[in-house]
């Protein structure tokens, strides 16, 4: 979509929701939506755009805690947890605690403990999410990642490593 036909649907859901939120939006986009619609934050990282309500939503309840194999994944991870607060969620982010490093993890081992919800993104063999689910009791949503070196085919070699996990809890 180009941004001024973001702007027109912006416009359009901000009359009938309190969050309205536009991802996958470039840094050039934001520019131009934020110019037509100056109540509108763009975070950078997750790479969305989003008019929020003045008043903060109500929290909701429960723990969600999102993980992130490498740093190559944080942008994906990123729009997982911005999209989580802006309806309301409280959201925890363990960022580079892969199985490459496996000692990042364990030693946040609470944070799984403690987590409702696990978001667990991964790229190269995807690895990550089993591991998680096999030291947590609350279910792991396994989001594969198209970054990585080697063969982990553009985000391939994840899915199928996530698809054919032996873990419980992973969705």
């Amino acid at each position: 979509k180009t941004a001024m036909q973001i702007v027109e649907i912006m416009k359009v859901m901000e009359a009938r929701h309190p969050v309205v939120m536009a991802t996958r939006v470039s840094a050039e986009k934001s520019a131009e939506i934020q110019a037509a619609l100056p109540q509108a934050t763009y975070f950078e990282m997750a790479r969305i755009c989003a008019i929020q309500p003045s008043v903060p939503l109500a929290i909701r309840p429960g723990k969600l805690s999102i993980l992130t194999a490498g740093t190559a994944d944080l942008p994906v991870a990123e729009e997982a947890a911005v999209t989580a607060e802006l309806c309301g969620f409280q959201v925890t982010r363990l960022w580079d605690v892969g199985v490459a490093g496996i000692h990042r993890l364990l030693s946040n081992r609470h944070v799984i403990d403690q987590s409702d919800v696990l978001i667990v993104a991964a790229g190269m063999e995807g690895a990550l999410p089993s591991v998680v689910a096999g030291l947590a009791d609350c279910p792991v949503v396994a989001v594969p990642t198209s970054v990585g070196y080697g063969a982990s085919f553009n985000g391939l070699a994840p899915l199928l490593t996530m698809l054919n996990s032996c873990a419980t809890g992973i969705e």
